[in-house]
């Protein structure tokens, strides 16, 4: 009777064990996680006046992290204004090392590829941004798998308009992680598939905007 209870017990504990093992699990795919190294620190430095003005971000295929997620969130970094006005937002895919776009996909903010950000509502930033309290917005989840196989660039156009002129991002911080980016004038989201992107010298400078890009 004791072995029957002793065999009873030792099964129960296994099942216990099994299923708090497969609770791990699934918790520990269900949890945020960056899916390229973002930046580090915000220094606000050397923003330009960004109306008018396209920042393109590098996210390079080379440097994803860990198993690939079937969503991919951007989240940008803020450290000045009031109002961010959008004109347009893209995720751009390229061979790897190249610049001819093979894959063009929404991005979005509330459903929205030009949306307006209220950086001064308590519901989007906590405090007021500032070098030493960016404001983080996350954009909505894109539904598509990043692939070492290529790279992506990140494109947001910000219109033509004052509120603009006194928004500031993250800046080009000397911990920018994988990422890289650079800035034009114009709107630089329209390049079509088979298109090719702009290209620019300093595009080994870590972005103003884009701090981290993640799984969810």
């Amino acid at each position: 009777m004791n072995t029957v209870k002793g065999l009873a017990k030792l099964t129960l504990q296994l099942a216990a064990l099994a299923a708090s093992s497969f609770a791990a699990t699934w918790t520990a795919a269900a949890t945020l996680v960056n899916v390229t190294e973002g930046q580090g620190n915000a220094t606000s430095s050397s923003n330009p006046s960004w109306d008018g003005l396209s920042e393109l971000v590098l996210i390079p295929g080379a440097s994803l992290l860990g198993p690939s997620s079937s969503a991919t969130a951007i989240y940008l970094g803020f450290t000045g204004g009031s109002i961010v006005n959008v004109g347009n937002m893209v995720l751009y895919a390229t061979p790897r090392n190249g610049s001819t776009v093979v894959g063009v996909t929404k991005v979005t903010l509330g459903a929205s590829q030009s949306p307006s950000i209220d950086l001064a509502s308590k519901s989007v930033c906590a405090v007021t941004p500032s070098p030493t309290s960016p404001c983080i917005v996350r954009l909505d989840t894109v539904n598509l798998a990043l692939s070492p196989l290529k790279d992506y660039y990140f494109a947001i156009y910000f219109t033509l308009d004052t509120n603009n002129q006194s928004i500031a991002g993250m800046g080009q911080s000397a911990a920018r992680g994988a990422l890289s980016g650079f800035n034009l004038y114009g709107d630089q989201t329209r390049v079509g598939v088979d298109g090719a992107l702009p290209t620019f010298e300093n595009s080994d400078a870590a972005p103003f905007f884009v701090a981290y890009v993640a799984n969810e």
